[in-house]
């Protein structure tokens, strides 16, 4: 039975996957803005081009993060709303993950993937995975927010590292002594899909809480002060 995924933590993505993981539509538009405009006619568009009515879906899958508030925010809402719509479960996945998981695919068991994507500010999202089997990764240091140059001091030990996402095409100096995959650079949300459904199976629980990992830069007003005369 087909599973939507989707993912706005870097560009807008949405993917239709089967119960083997195969890709029965997809769409992407490399957009960091216009989030809310463009992703429910992409979703419509996937169905769509695989001819599946949205009552076939099994599940939605969203990539939680880590990204700025709004864009991400949008994909959850979508998300959520969709298949609460449906009767479906909201299954989430961090969007870091995915990125790895796609690098899996290419490179052997024990590889260590570090992750970093653009997260503004002159910083990056990153994270650190190990190379499980194609598609199979293990997180070994949890998503975190800083310079580059701190993701890569964090690397510990001896053995093959390979960097992957935006922020090593942003940051060249930073990680130019690793070994850069310059094809992996956002995530796929059908490795979400394919992610989501097997650590479902394993019984995992899959939260869409958003990975924020910073306060948004819009707060609400504190309000008007008091004038005593």
């Amino acid at each position: 039975m087909p599973v939507l995924a989707l993912d706005t933590s870097a560009a807008v993505a949405v993917a239709l996957v089967d119960d083997a993981g195969a890709v029965l539509a997809a769409r992407a538009v490399d957009e960091d803005r216009h989030h809310a405009e463009l992703l429910a006619p992409m979703v419509e568009g996937v169905l769509a081009d695989a001819d599946v009515d949205r009552r076939a879906l099994t599940a939605v899958v969203a990539g939680t993060g880590p990204a700025p508030f709004t864009g991400l925010r949008v994909g959850l809402v979508t998300a959520r709303t969709l298949a609460l719509a449906l009767g479906i479960p909201a299954l989430g996945v961090p969007s870091l993950d995915a990125l790895a998981a796609a690098a899996s695919r290419t490179l052997p068991a024990g590889t260590r993937v570090l992750v970093a994507t653009d997260a503004r500010r002159r910083e990056v999202y990153s994270a650190l995975y190990r190379v499980d089997g194609p598609g199979a990764v293990t997180v070994l240091d949890a998503p975190r927010v800083g310079p580059a140059a701190d993701a890569v001091a964090a690397l510990d030990g001896p053995g093959r590292t390979v960097v992957v996402g935006r922020g090593a095409a942003l940051y060249p100096d930073a990680f130019a002594g690793l070994e850069a995959d310059g094809s992996v650079i956002v995530p796929d949300p059908a490795e979400l899909a394919r992610l989501a459904v097997a650590r479902r199976s394993a019984g995992e629980e899959l939260d869409t809480a958003p990975l924020y990992l910073r306060r948004p830069d819009a707060v609400p007003s504190a309000g008007s002060k008091r004038v005593l005369g």
